[in-house]
């Protein structure tokens, strides 16, 4: 973890303990009691060292990339390249979805009971578009030179 084992671990540091322990039972290094055991020690730790020893019989592994944040400039450049077609029937099904949210939850309230929700219908053409998004954005990388 620290080069120095007396520094007071962090809390991320203590988060990729548990990742890390995570991936040891899915490896099958630990069984599920050594896992809540060791996890229990992890989210304890006070210093470094403390963590360090939970891993003292398991093998060093290479660091985890920490995922991708999509952020609003990325989010922007990746609704310029989609065609104007599909950003206009995103945008159609986003509207579609909020009003029929917002007619649900009137009638909801009004009436004094929410036993059916109906609005749940309109996911059908929400994973068809998005498989129709996935399948043009398949196709634009395949039709790409190679660099």
């Amino acid at each position: 973890m620290e080069e120095r084992p007396e520094i007071r671990a962090s809390d991320a540091e203590r988060q990729a303990a548990a990742d890390r322990l995570r991936d040891a039972v899915s490896e099958g290094r630990l069984d599920l009691l050594e896992y809540d055991d060791r996890l229990a020690r992890a989210y304890a730790a006070v210093t470094s060292a403390d963590l360090a020893r939970l891993f003292d019989d398991l093998p060093v592994l290479e660091p985890r990339s920490a995922p991708r944040q999509l952020d609003s400039a990325a989010l922007r450049a990746a609704l310029e390249r989609m065609p104007t077609v599909l950003r206009v029937l995103w945008l159609n099904w986003f509207l579609v979805i909020a009003v029929n949210l917002t007619v649900w939850t009137l009638v909801a309230v009004t009436r004094g009971d929410a036993d059916y929700f109906w609005p749940v219908w309109l996911l059908v053409p929400g994973v068809l578009l998005s498989g129709a998004t996935a399948a043009v954005s398949a196709a634009r990388r395949r039709s790409l030179p190679a660099s």
